[in-house]
């Protein structure tokens, strides 16, 4: 307790801990929404896969499209897909914006030629079989994608 004439400087204990268990929630509310956001990231990038790999079989086996060529059609019809439900459902936005499509796009060009790039090394010179070696490189540019993505595309959303 204070002496008489002084102010007691002590903060109660209750104000300490509301104010503590406050930050708390605060921290792990925003990591929680950071796990949210990649989730969300990674099952659009999931169905993304399947576009796109679905769309490479049909390029090759049935319209018999070289694979470098079917391999960059494909890629670009699953970032078309990625970006129209990352960008209404993983960031929440209710516009469409060109200039976020823009960008999300060359985002992805980097990850199309990690993707193409890594496709054609494993295939050509290793022998893995195309489709394995088409979510390999797409597995690489993921990480990529989502970094550069949400710090560039979407502006560091939160």
């Amino acid at each position: 307790m204070a002496e008489p004439g002084q102010q007691d400087r002590r903060i109660p204990i209750t104000s300490c801990s509301a104010a503590l268990l406050g930050r708390l929630w605060r921290l792990v509310r925003r990591k929680c929404t950071g796990l949210s956001r990649v989730s969300k990231f990674l099952v659009v990038g999931g169905t993304g896969v399947l576009v796109n790999s679905l769309a490479l079989l049909l390029l090759v086996q049935w319209a018999h499209l070289p694979l470098v060529p079917a391999s960059a059609l494909s890629a670009e019809l699953g970032i078309v897909h990625n970006f129209s439900w990352n960008d209404r459902w993983t960031f929440g936005r209710t516009r469409l914006s060109w200039s976020r499509f823009a960008r999300f796009n060359l985002v992805s060009l980097a990850g199309l030629i990690i993707t193409t790039g890594t496709l054609w090394v494993l295939v050509d010179h290793l022998g893995v079989y195309y489709l394995a070696a088409n979510l390999l490189g797409i597995t690489l540019a993921t990480a990529w994608n989502f970094a550069v993505n949400s710090w560039w595309t979407w502006g560091g959303a939160r």
